[in-house]
């Protein structure tokens, strides 16, 4: 097949959509389909272009079997609701142009795109039509809800006029996918019909990402002595609502055989290591190479997943899926019933959103039971195996862009 992939997220991004997005089109050009991509800088988390990407335009080359063309784009140094929504209506300016010469040069059998970013998708949807291919639209975020659960954006004409703007593209897809069942419900909420909406899931690396057999060797490179480490290693920004990790460090200041770590970038980091200056028992690091991840994970005894309430069945964090497999038990400020919930449920422990006396009395129970750690530890890889395969993933996705195509030009 012929594929033509619009996102704004793109692998060097280490972490969050990039990573999948990079992954999904690498993987099919190794099966043998034309693929060429049409994305943005990287930026991502640290919300600043990376170094090499800055001030170039529009480049393209071939990376790893796609036909790549990254294009320019307004990213804010403190990503506010109004800037945001900019910063997204850049990419939809700037992939317009070598979107529509990829449609009608390239003749696609299939027009992918990943939200975020939203306001891009109609591009993805004028290509396929000028081109005569089915269109996927792939939701990683719902990207108006979670900006009124945030904060981002306020409740009124704004949110109305998002709500619409997002029945609107939805309709005018071929398929809409999203990564879990509770999201995929909320697209039929939305007025998604049943038989266009597919679960397509994010994945672990499970053959990169395993239970390390002894200790990490980060614990000597970043003089970690205590025999526990309570990690979150991700994004650290608003919806991720990680104020909660700082606070339950600060109840467990007594305990001298815990370090909290933080790996990760974001807007709002700064704000968080102020928030923990007076504390001896948080790090802070920037995020660590792909190629170190297992090492990283594996320092762990228990994982963080913060979340704020109002944003549980909006998205589902990618970064559960390598703590997972990397047989540590997962611990995860969710209401019950909710996607990251139940994701958790039997795999580690869940506790309500924004209490930090609640985190704090799960991160003691799981130290203080060895027995019950272990036990969801490997009940978290064995969730990894079962349910966030990659190859499975991506085959099963490959059938259904071979079926939604029909069997043409294959």
């Amino acid at each position: 097949m012929r594929i033509l992939f619009l996102g704004i997220n793109y692998w060097p991004e280490q972490i969050g959509i990039g990573l999948y997005s990079g992954d999904m089109c690498t993987s099919w050009a190794a099966m043998g389909h034309e693929v060429q991509a049409i994305v943005a800088a990287p930026y991502y988390p640290a919300w600043k272009v990376f170094d090499g990407y800055a001030g170039k335009g529009w480049t393209r080359g071939v990376e790893d079997g796609v036909d790549l063309t990254r294009c320019p784009i307004y990213v804010p140094a403190e990503p506010t609701g109004l800037k945001r929504i900019v910063h997204h209506v850049s990419f939809f300016a700037s992939s317009m142009v070598p979107m529509l010469k990829a449609a009608i040069g390239g003749k696609p059998d299939i027009v992918f795109t990943s939200a975020p970013s939203l306001i891009a998708s109609p591009v993805a949807w004028l290509a396929a039509r000028l081109s005569g291919a089915k269109c996927w639209l792939h939701i990683q975020d719902f990207e108006v809800e979670a900006a009124l659960a945030t904060g981002l954006v306020k409740q009124g004409a704004a949110g109305k006029l998002g709500a619409w703007f997002e029945r609107t593209v939805f309709a005018r897809f071929d398929r809409v996918s999203s990564i879990s069942p509770q999201m995929c419900r909320k697209l039929e909420e939305k007025g998604v019909p049943p038989g266009k909406v597919y679960e397509l899931r994010n994945w672990a690396d499970i053959e990169r990402v395993r239970p390390l057999a002894g200790p990490s060797p980060y614990r000597d490179e970043w003089n970690i002595a205590t025999p526990h480490v309570a990690l979150y290693s991700g994004n650290i920004a608003n919806k991720q609502g990680i104020d909660v990790v700082v606070e339950a460090a600060r109840l467990l200041r007594r305990r001298k055989d815990l370090t909290f770590v933080v790996c990760g970038e974001g807007p709002n980091r700064a704000n968080l290591q102020a928030a923990a200056a007076d504390l001896d028992n948080i790090r802070f690091h920037d995020l660590q190479p792909r190629e170190r991840l297992n090492d990283l994970l594996g320092m762990a005894s228990v994982h963080l997943i913060p979340q704020l309430a109002g944003a549980a069945d909006l998205l589902l964090p990618s970064k559960l899926t390598n703590m997972l497999a990397s047989g540590r038990p997962v611990i995860a400020t969710a209401e019950p019933g909710t996607g990251l919930a139940s994701e958790v449920e039997g795999a580690g422990l869940v506790c309500e959103p924004g209490n930090a006396q609640a985190l704090a009395a799960a991160i003691e129970t799981l130290l203080d039971d060895e027995p019950l750690r272990a036990r969801l530890g490997e009940a978290a890889r064995a969730r990894a195996l079962e349910r966030w395969s990659k190859a499975q993933i991506l085959g099963r996705l490959e059938e259904q862009l071979r079926a939604l195509v029909g069997g043409n030009r294959i």
